[in-house]
């Protein structure tokens, strides 16, 4: 596993990528635009209406593609579900933060300690894994992804690239994905964005006070609804604009030439003054994701050394969520370690806690715990039902799911693995992780063609064309092939190869 992005690296993958987009990043947060909220007017205007949504989906669709095959990009069920459903709180609460273009919105979560959080078109928000770790309640990582939800539903994205032609945005999406790059030649990278959009730095200057003060506002207004405290925005801006002090002398000239947040934190100061206060209690699993967040952060042998230190000093002080979180930590740790016995009385403990806190239920982080810690025993039968159970109490856990998967190939149940599966594949199209469970489960079962389809179906989520019809291949020469599978393979292939040539032909244009 690589080893996260050091601060020094401040033209990281997804800073570039999120500049690039929009040249919209705040010194502050480094973060662009937000959403439409109820009562609040849509600012498009026809510069938004030449960027349609559709063209605006499709190019965040293409740079997602790319996120997603880098190391740094957190595929964790457990984390993708967390800030997934915490996202949804938020539109649900607010129904018009969806705006016009009613998108699909997907919350992720790269491993980066630089604070930071981005807005891509199309509905994509991410969250680096530092700044989730150094949010100190809910209602600041709240207002952090209501800030990027205004920017999108708001359309921030269409209004500032939507004048160009929009024949132009697949060259643009090529100088996206070339931002790539940044890990291994960030200066190289920065050169090449400086000069990518055609867009007069002026107007991007003046369209970033704007976007940025509209998207407090909206942001503002999604807190309220979803009933968090409005004061989480000010103190995490406040906290961001410090922690920016210690890393804008090193980044690139056009990330420090934007507003500082200061006027920004004045604003918000003011609209929440005669605003009656309102407590939010934080969940269980907001703690034991920033727990887990911090290992995965630096997921190596060191990384664990230096985590269990932090952890081993939780408990000593702050909430008993803390506590409980810290424990949680530690047996995450023991696992790596393939320490199943001391995790499992980390567990008896965390469970004998929480038990004596009724606001603290145990959820289905802590249940999944238990049914990794049943696995890495060698007690598949064990661990297979508990994960029917938690599946049951779960019904709509996407990460139990895959985890039920996972029981039911360890208990050699693989043709029941392979159904259940196929089954949340036509649920869940998008997710890569039950096509490459279902490969598993047709490798288990020798059944080739099938498992280099599903194979090849993973690696087109994950944005590896090449590698998908590498797999489409094999399955063709699979001894077991179908009729009926040579078919699926024959479409599947032209699909992706019709996707390959234009990703080819985006590379010419930009030389």
């Amino acid at each position: 596993m690589k080893p996260p992005l050091s601060p020094q690296l401040v033209s990281p993958l997804l800073r570039l990528l999120t500049a690039a987009v929009l040249m919209l990043v705040t010194p502050g947060l480094l973060v662009l635009p937000a959403a439409q909220a109820q009562n609040l007017p849509n600012l498009g205007g026809s510069d938004g209406e030449e960027l349609s949504p559709q063209m605006e989906r499709k190019l965040g669709e293409q740079v997602m593609n790319n996120i997603q095959r880098d190391s740094d990009y957190l595929s964790d069920p457990t984390v993708m579900e967390y800030v997934n459903n915490f996202g949804t709180t938020l539109l649900t609460a607010t129904p018009d933060a969806r705006g016009d273009a009613g998108y699909d919105y997907l919350f992720f979560v790269v491993r980066d300690p630089v604070l930071n959080a981005f807005a891509l078109p199309g509905g994509f928000i991410g969250l680096h894994s530092g700044l989730v770790i150094a949010a100190q309640s809910e209602s600041e990582l709240a207002s952090v992804l209501a800030h990027e939800i205004g920017h999108v539903s708001q359309r921030h994205i269409a209004r500032m690239i939507g004048s160009q032609r929009q024949g132009s945005l697949l060259p643009l999406a090529g100088l996206l994905i070339a931002a790539l790059a940044a890990r291994t030649s960030p200066d190289l990278a920065a050169a090449a964005m400086m000069g990518g959009t055609g867009i007069a730095a002026s107007r991007q200057l003046s369209f970033t006070r704007d976007a940025e003060r509209e998207a407090d506002r909206i942001g503002l207004q999604i807190l309220r609804g979803a009933g968090f405290e409005a004061g989480g925005m000010v103190n995490f801006f406040g906290r961001l604009q410090a922690a920016s002090r210690n890393v804008n002398d090193k980044a690139p000239s056009y990330l420090r030439t934007h507003p500082v947040t200061t006027e920004r934190i004045a604003d918000i100061e003011a609209r929440i003054r005669n605003q009656p206060y309102r407590q939010h209690a934080d969940s269980l699993d907001f703690s034991l994701i920033k727990a887990r967040l911090r290992i995965l952060q630096d997921d190596t042998p060191q990384g664990w050394r230096e985590v269990s230190a932090v952890f081993n000093e939780q408990p000593r002080q702050g909430p008993r969520a803390q506590m409980l979180a810290a424990r949680y930590g530690l047996a995450i740790v023991a696992l790596r370690q393939r320490d199943a016995a001391r995790a499992l009385t980390l567990l008896s403990e965390i469970e004998a806690e929480a038990a004596r806190m009724p606001a603290l239920p145990v959820t289905s982080i802590l249940t999944s715990l238990s049914i990794d810690i049943k696995l890495a025993m060698q007690q598949p039968q064990q661990a297979l039902q508990a994960a029917r159970a938690a599946r049951v109490q779960y019904p709509l856990s996407r990460a139990v799911k895959i985890q039920f998967a996972d029981c039911l190939l360890a208990a050699g149940k693989s043709e029941e693995a392979g159904f259940f599966l196929r089954d949340q594949a036509q649920l869940y199209r998008q997710d890569s992780a039950i096509q490459q469970a279902l490969a598993r489960a047709y490798a288990e079962q020798g059944k080739q063609a099938l498992q280099h389809i599903a194979l090849a179906e993973f690696y087109n989520l994950t944005g590896s064309l090449p590698a998908a019809l590498e797999q489409l291949r094999i399955a063709r020469s699979s001894p077991d092939a179908s009729f009926y599978d040579l078919a699926m393979i024959d479409a599947r292939e032209r699909e992706l190869q019709s996707a390959w040539r234009e990703i080819l032909n985006q590379g010419k244009k930009q030389r």
